[in-house]
């Protein structure tokens, strides 16, 4: 509970992680961007990074998030259509063209597939000459929240469990520097779940990671100092302040009493934030500025290490230039205009904000002493306790704006008969025939011989308990493709299929 003697930068850590917070380092400028073809996305992170943005930030396409090169039959029409689509080593290359992956900080969106999409970045990282002990950036790498809020898994819990912690112990090696997951509380909060829900559920879904990376033979310290969070900013501007805190809270007592940490990093939550793509209203666009404004400020005082914008037109399509580099101020004006950054914990002492605190972490608290008696969140996955607490959530909440209860501008309230007539970005067509016929040259012109004695290789390790990162990147290097990859995976594990 809150105790007026907390400071910033020391445990629990409730006002902050770093005692001076923005003062000495503003939070990473990120705008996630990926859509078509690894050209087409290249020219909008050149974009961005003249814009002012210091973090990369990687959208993958529906195929790629799946384990599907972009001329499997299930990929037809969905090539480049929700971010950029990535079969190789080489669509790696291009997409990362003139940027010096030792100068920037990468963020990659993906999950089932994340040891791979991992794997040819580190490759094209090491052929540009940088210092892969120094590489910077983030995987999400969050399978649980897949199973709980948003689908795009590919094999059964436990196996995709393995792969992570592979992953975990690869890394702690390798990419020392490299945070090996962002557990996302994102995707639980967009599904419907209440602002409790999302830290509870994120923190079930951290310990369950916790567990199996210490049954694997880590140690606490070694990996979780590499541990990120993916969190949502959403509309009641208090609540989401209060809800950083508690969740820093929460965890740092969790990571030293639960896990016995020792290392003060690995009970600092270092966390980013995107601004709620679900409040985004298709109606009267103009006023999203508004919601991601408030939304994106709730996350600065809360105390974000990086951030996300959402741009006004992304209920109606991609976002364009135009609307990405808006977004993009919002977070300039906050950082250099408001005074915010010149305080370490602006809302530290308000009765409102500490009251809150501990009303979030209270409730949090509860959840996970009740995922806790059910056996642990893949449990708790398995009886779909999870995913009907959110289900509930989400229907209790739309049934208050189909009544009024709840105000929507635009929506249910304040509404207009026309639109504000935005031009919504559209993808060339032509672009996903231009993705299958590099694929196509690509198999035809690798070395075969090469590439199959290795992916055999990846094979018979899936099926011991050898670590599957070499292996899944010397058939990377070998210019195998995203889906013949997971494919031997796939032969071994099998396939995950909802109960």
């Amino acid at each position: 509970m809150s105790d007026a003697s907390e400071l910033p930068g020391k445990y629990p850590y409730t006002r902050g992680i770093y005692p001076d917070m923005y003062r000495g380092r503003l939070w990473t400028m990120r705008q996630y961007a990926g859509f078509g073809t690894a050209e087409e996305s290249n020219r909008r992170y050149r974009y961005l990074l003249s814009q002012g943005i210091t973090g990369l930030s990687v959208a993958f396409d529906l195929p790629t998030q799946m384990g599907l090169d972009s001329d499997h039959p299930l990929a037809a029409g969905e090539v480049g259509r929700v971010g950029v689509a990535i079969c190789s080593l080489e669509d790696m290359h291009r997409l990362f063209d003139g940027i010096r992956l030792a100068d920037i900080t990468t963020s990659m969106t993906i999950n089932s597939t994340a040891a791979i999409l991992l794997s040819f970045y580190v490759l094209e990282a090491r052929s540009q000459g940088a210092d892969l002990r120094k590489l910077s950036g983030t995987v999400q790498n969050d399978i649980l929240k897949e199973y709980i809020a948003r689908g795009t898994y590919i094999y059964p819990p436990r196996p995709a469990m393995r792969i992570i912690t592979d992953l975990f112990a690869w890394a702690a090696r390798e990419l020392p520097e490299w945070n090996t997951i962002s557990i996302s509380g994102y995707h639980i909060r967009e599904a419907g779940s209440t602002a409790i829900q999302e830290v509870a559920f994120t923190l079930a879904n951290a310990i369950a990671y916790i567990e199996a990376a210490v049954q694997a033979g880590l140690a606490v310290d070694a990996f979780a100092p590499r541990l990120s969070f993916f969190f949502n900013a959403h509309n009641n501007f208090l609540e989401e302040i209060a809800k950083y805190r508690a969740a820093r809270r929460l965890y740092a007592c969790i990571m030293r009493d639960r896990f016995g940490a020792q290392n003060s990093r690995s009970m600092m939550m270092r966390f980013h934030v995107q601004t709620a793509g679900s409040s985004l209203t298709a109606q009267q666009p103009d006023v999203n500025v508004v919601r991601v404004s408030m939304q994106a400020l709730a996350a600065v005082l809360g105390g974000a290490q990086s951030l996300h914008t959402n741009a006004k037109d992304e209920a109606l399509g991609l976002p364009t230039e135009d609307s990405a580099r808006l977004a993009l101020r919002t977070q300039q004006i906050i950082a250099h205009e408001t005074g915010v950054t010149n305080t370490a914990d602006p809302v530290g002492g308000s009765y409102a904000i500490e009251q809150l605190t501990d009303e979030i972490e209270c409730g949090a608290r509860e959840y996970i002493e009740r995922i806790d008696a059910m056996g642990g969140t893949l449990v708790a996955i398995e009886r779909n306790y999870i995913q009907n607490e959110i289900q509930n959530a989400a229907y209790e909440y739309q049934q208050k704006v189909e009544h009024g209860e709840t105000v929507v501008v635009g929506v249910n309230r304040f509404k207009q008969e026309q639109t504000d007539g935005l031009a919504a970005f559209r993808l060339d067509p032509e672009l996903e025939k231009q993705q299958v016929a590099r694929l196509r040259n690509l198999r035809a012109s690798r070395c075969n011989a090469t590439l199959a004695p290795r992916l055999e290789a990846l094979e018979l390790a899936a099926r011991s308990s050898d670590n599957l990162m070499p292996h899944i990147l010397a058939c990377a290097e070998s210019r195998a493709t995203v889906g013949e990859i997971s494919d031997r995976l796939r032969a071994v594990f099998g396939e995950y299929r909802e109960n």
